[in-house]
């Protein structure tokens, strides 16, 4: 006697629809999650090359890039503190109380010294409250503005020249005599690295005392 037949669960070719599908599934996560990354890292969310809206329309180049107005002059306090500091009014109308001195666009700056109000500035270059910076000792140890804010006296409006992400500080830390520079060049905001950078660069880390990647990649140089 014959054994009853029995009824195909799936139908033939079922099994290359199931490879199929799964194929899309692993193809279309893996789209997702490189799309994820690089919205995250794009400039959209990190506002690299994007000059946010300003109290005052302050143009870095005209400042000190035409006029060659030293950085310290307004952020006096990044060679010696944490922080490079935003300028107080005041510092803006030691030469505006003499020069534009009735500019509709500066009239902002009038107010903000008759009110006795702070402008309130967008800030471009701020990390999370986890990360630890001392612009002080950067200056201190050879590494110029230009490194982390870009080509400012260039900016028309100022932006956010670096993402300032884990691997851009990595790639200092290190590397530092690939960036250190002589004293004397660390406000120069037309610095290039010099021929010999390699070798000049070796020898300014040992001047500056700056200690070795392995101390510089711990983490608690950053995270503190």
């Amino acid at each position: 006697m014959k054994p009853p037949l029995q009824r195909q669960l799936f139908k033939p070719g079922a099994d290359a629809v199931f490879r199929l599908a799964l194929l899309v599934c692993v193809v279309g996560l893996a789209v997702v999650l490189y799309a994820a990354s690089a919205f995250s890292s794009s400039n959209y969310v990190t506002g690299v090359g994007i000059a946010r809206e300003q109290p005052v329309p302050f143009s870095h180049k005209h400042h000190a890039g035409e006029l060659g107005i030293d950085c310290r002059y307004c952020h006096a306090q990044a060679e010696y503190l944490e922080t490079a500091g935003i300028p107080p009014t005041w510092t803006c109308m030691t030469c505006h109380s003499q020069i534009w001195t009735g500019s509709e666009m500066l009239a902002p700056v009038r107010d903000s010294l008759a009110k006795n109000m702070p402008l309130v500035w967008a800030r471009l270059n701020q990390l999370p409250s986890y990360v630890y910076f001392n612009h002080s000792i950067h200056i201190q140890k050879g590494i110029g503005c230009t490194s982390c804010h870009g080509a400012v006296t260039s900016m028309q409006l100022t932006y956010r020249a670096n993402a300032f992400e884990m691997e851009f500080c990595i790639n200092c830390h290190r590397n530092p005599e690939k960036f250190v520079r002589k004293p004397g060049e660390v406000w120069n905001m037309e610095w290039s690295p010099p021929a010999d950078q390699d070798k000049v660069g070796v020898q300014l880390v040992a001047d500056y005392h700056i200690a070795g990647p392995g101390r510089l990649t711990d983490c608690s140089i950053c995270h503190r």
